[in-house]
């Protein structure tokens, strides 16, 4: 595989990564299951409440 495709391809795997999160937080977040994330070196859990819905603009 040459060096551009490899680039295309890692950058279409990061967009499909980011999107299965996202689905993922917001399927959490539509159940009202909490979310743990690393956030300032803490682990940090945030309640469903605390969740941002996600707009129609946030996809990737």
């Amino acid at each position: 595989m040459t060096e551009q495709k490899l680039v295309k391809l890692s950058d279409r795997i990061d967009a499909g990564v980011k999107a299965a999160i996202a689905e993922a937080i917001e399927k959490h977040r539509r159940l009202g299951q909490s979310i743990t994330i690393w956030r300032d070196g803490k682990i940090v859990t945030i309640t469903a409440a605390e969740i941002p819905a996600r707009s129609d603009s946030d996809t990737v």
